[in-house]
């Protein structure tokens, strides 16, 4: 499983590189405004910076929702960097949107996929990614885990290669309940990414290889 980075945050972006497993970006017009960027050129630019740090994918997302103007915005986002893959919501345009952008030699992850049927739509229409959020549907008391379980059992029996990328991740259990149930990316904030670091006995073992290791001084 492929690990993302869910920020537009440059500082977090290079500790996750530094820490040699970060394999993409995501991010959303939100987490732009979190870092004060703002304009069309500052984000456009800022999409740059992100590219030459990261080696992988990179989604940028469109912020019209009709065909016309989220296709013009997804080709001046794909001309950005050669790792750019353009993040579309899971709309009837968005769809329609997807396919354009799949018969044209354009990536595309679609994004706010609450459904196994927007799933199945989005791999018809070629998305490379379609991204579940997993964190919102555990916050209107369903099972976000079991959406990507249902999803990876239909790509597999349908033999569709678009990969699961699993969003709105909230914690270190998220990550390891979907390497689990299939998922072929997670993004995640980088403080459950970082968790995945942390355990108790880790913490007791090391302590005492230390003290130990003091003896032979």
């Amino acid at each position: 499983m492929k690990f993302f980075l869910d920020t537009a945050n440059l500082d977090q972006i290079k500790e996750a590189h530094d820490l040699g497993v970060l394999d993409g970006i995501t991010t959303n017009p939100s987490l732009m405004a979190k870092e004060g960027i703002k304009g069309h050129d500052a984000v456009m630019g800022h999409y740059k910076t992100i590219c030459e740090i990261v080696d992988g994918d990179v989604s940028a997302e469109v912020i019209s929702v009709d065909l016309a103007t989220m296709i013009e915005e997804g080709k001046a986002l794909s001309a950005i960097h050669p790792n750019i893959v353009v993040k579309v919501p899971m709309t009837r345009d968005g769809v329609k949107a997807m396919k354009w952008f799949t018969d044209n030699g354009i990536r595309t992850n679609c994004t706010l996929v609450f459904s196994a049927g927007q799933a199945i739509l989005a791999a018809k229409a070629g998305a490379a990614y379609v991204s579940p959020f997993i964190g919102r549907i555990d916050d209107t008391g369903w099972d976000g885990v079991q959406l990507i379980e249902q999803i990876a059992k239909i790509y597999s029996v349908q033999g569709f290669e678009t990969q699961i990328l699993a969003a709105s991740i909230r914690n270190s259990n998220h990550i390891v309940q979907c390497a689990e149930a299939g998922a072929n990316v997670c993004t995640t904030p980088l403080a459950p990414l970082l968790g995945l670091l942390n355990h108790p006995l880790t913490d007791i073992g090391l302590a005492k290889f230390i003290e130990d290791a003091k003896k032979f001084k």
